[in-house]
């Protein structure tokens, strides 16, 4: 059995892809079943009848983060197609390879599209002025959360190693 380091477990090549395999899904899970719920939720948008209030620049931005979310929610279930293209064939590692990075190419469209949303929102709400501040503030808050905490974890999980 091959000996894997950094999780201090022996397990062979295939057993270690099975279990990141496992783990990739259930984060997919988690982060597909927020962005099918918003997906679902601006995709009924249109049909409220106060949509029509909204000016051009809002309806632009509407579409926008509609398409993103869209595609978010493609970049969510491409690994589920990849697994069921390949099941069986014995490409488990190149599957866990291209869900890792198809995952994390997720979670910055994540964080993109809930900074829209947030623009969205706090402009009908508020105002153009307040609506830059909250996306701003968002997508600044979501790298930290997303990119910046991970790393710092990382960073401390590889100094004790």
């Amino acid at each position: 059995m091959a000996r894997d380091d950094q999780q201090g477990r022996d397990e062979t090549a295939e057993e270690r892809a099975d279990r990141h395999w496992s783990d990739l899904l259930q984060e997919l899970r988690v982060s597909q079943t927020g962005v099918q719920l918003l997906a679902a939720f601006l995709v009924s948008l249109p049909f409220q009848s106060r949509f029509t209030d909204l000016d051009a620049f809002q309806q632009r931005w509407y579409v926008g983060v509609l398409g993103l979310a869209l595609l978010t929610l493609g970049v969510t279930l491409a690994p589920v197609a990849i697994h069921r293209r390949v099941f069986g064939g014995g490409a488990k590692p190149e599957l866990v390879e291209a869900a890792h990075v198809l995952t994390g190419l997720a979670l910055g469209l994540i964080a993109l599209l809930l900074a829209g949303v947030a623009f969205l929102a706090v402009d009908v709400a508020l105002g153009r002025t307040e609506a830059v501040v909250a996306g701003c503030v968002s997508l600044l808050v979501l790298l930290v959360l997303l990119v910046g905490i991970p790393r710092l974890v990382a960073r401390d999980a590889d100094d004790r190693v």
